[in-house]
């Protein structure tokens, strides 16, 4: 292990990330693999080079913070991705490396995160990736949940799910920050232990093609869902979701069916999205709007 240098990404390894991307999901399409995104997450990135080749990435991420004064059950989330060429996936030593590098990054965002909540860290991998959660789970890591994607062929037909009246749904810019925060208010109200918080709702805005569609009451936020087009050309459907007092009217749905709309007018051929294994209720909405189950991941953690 001498021989391996452990150290911060840097810009100029961008070609040997992308010959690590090929190998690890040439080896398994399903493996969950995060790219290093742009220019102010890199310190949060480490890579393992040994003559040349990049052997493994890890990767932190602070997922969700729960604001000061939040419900004590809550707690803020960092998650972790570290992935090696398929050759290294039985060299836990290796892992080792990278995962003490990842765990000091992840104790130093912690002290940025509000103390009044504790910090949990947690790694979500594809099913198949067994050797890969095995390593976390001797790390005391357990079992926390799993997550289905779904896609959607758009060459079927979307049908149009009407609206009553009092409702109206418009495509959204959030090009204010007055609706930025009003949108960061409504998510915490809907997921008050995952709330998207400013900087991963800023993340997925600066996707390509990325647009909101929003229902409204009058002047009330009844609901919302975000689409956006992928780094492979892929539609992306997320955080679909319905205020209390508005349910059960046919709003998901058609907000559903208008984010597949833009993706295929996008000429994005799929749309994928993610749903926790145990929600009956959205599932049976998915299966009902032409999705269909492709892969699951399995997410585990453990406190910080």
């Amino acid at each position: 292990m001498r021989d391996i240098e452990v150290r911060a990404f840097r810009k100029e390894d961008m070609q040997k990330l992308g010959e690590l991307y090929h190998a690890v999901t040439s080896n398994n399409k399903n493996a969950v693999f995060w790219w290093v995104g742009e220019e102010h997450h890199r310190p949060n990135v480490f890579v393992a080079i040994e003559n040349e080749m990049m052997l493994a990435k890890g990767q932190v991420e602070v997922i969700s913070t729960i604001p000061t004064g939040g419900p004590q059950r809550h707690a803020h989330y960092i998650y972790f991705n570290l992935k090696t060429i398929p050759q290294r996936e039985n060299d836990y030593p290796l892992y080792d490396l990278l995962y003490e590098c990842m765990l000091r990054r992840a104790y130093d965002l912690k002290d940025t995160l509000p103390r009044s909540n504790r910090t949990m860290i947690g790694v979500g991998n594809h099913s198949t990736e067994a050797r890969n959660n095995n390593y976390f789970i001797s790390k005391g890591f357990v079992y926390s949940k799993s997550l289905y994607t779904m896609r959607r062929d758009l060459s079927e037909k979307i049908g149009v799910a009407p609206l009553a009246e009092s409702f109206r749904c418009v495509k959204e810019s959030m090009d204010t920050e007055e609706k930025i925060q009003e949108y960061i208010e409504t998510d915490m109200e809907i997921w008050p232990d995952a709330p998207i918080g400013y900087e991963q709702f800023m993340n997925k805005r600066n996707h390509a093609s990325w647009t909101m569609f929003i229902v409204r009451e009058h002047t009330a936020f009844a609901g919302s869902i975000m689409a956006w087009v992928d780094e492979e050309g892929e539609g992306i459907v997320e955080d679909l979701f319905v205020r209390l007092p508005w349910r059960n009217q046919g709003i998901a749905k058609h907000l559903l069916s208008q984010a597949l709309t833009y993706l295929k007018n996008q000429g994005c051929a799929t749309a994928d999205l993610q749903v926790e294994t145990a929600n009956a209720s959205a599932l049976s909405l998915y299966h009902s709007s032409g999705f269909k189950e492709i892969s699951e991941e399995v997410r585990y953690h453990r406190e910080l």
